[in-house]
């Protein structure tokens, strides 16, 4: 096991389906915290994920606070804002952290960036973007900590 991906809330199949794909290829469990905004047996869920979302391993949490009971009490939480004002690139990402991506129209509810203000964390950017594409943030997210472990060194 690499880290811990959790969509909460997930509205695009398509994205969902190439973040699975992207969670097999790192060994990184894919954790999706309901409700959905598509059924996950979708074909484009599928589709983007390709033949390996039966490789893909995949939990299901009724929602938010249920997901927080499922983690050890001890896990590293990091919460994925373009309201950050700590950049992912000076985290010290460790085996099994979990990053949480909001929706992608409205990203992290305000209760949550407010609970959470400490763990939230921005994938910084030169360009005139409100935000990156849900999984383009994850495989950033991902890339960066393979990186800091030094996987495949």
């Amino acid at each position: 096991m690499s880290f811990n991906i959790v969509l909460l809330e997930p509205q695009i199949p398509n994205n969902t389906g190439n973040i699975g794909r992207t969670c097999v290829a790192t060994c990184s469990p894919l954790h999706l915290i309901h409700p959905l905004g598509f059924e996950i047996s979708d074909s484009r869920v599928k589709r983007a994920g390709l033949d390996y979302w039966g490789d893909l391993d995949l939990h299901h949490h009724d929602n938010f606070k249920s997901f927080l009971t499922y983690i050890p009490t001890d896990s590293n939480l990091y919460f994925l804002s373009a309201h950050g004002k700590r950049s992912l690139y000076d985290v010290e990402i460790k085996k099994n952290d979990y990053f949480i991506f909001g929706k992608e129209a409205d990203g992290l509810s305000k209760e949550i960036k407010e609970k959470y203000t400490e763990r939230l964390v921005k994938i910084p950017f030169p360009g005139e973007v409100r935000s990156f594409n849900l999984s383009n943030a994850v495989a950033m997210v991902l890339g960066e900590g393979l990186r800091q472990i030094n996987w495949g060194v």
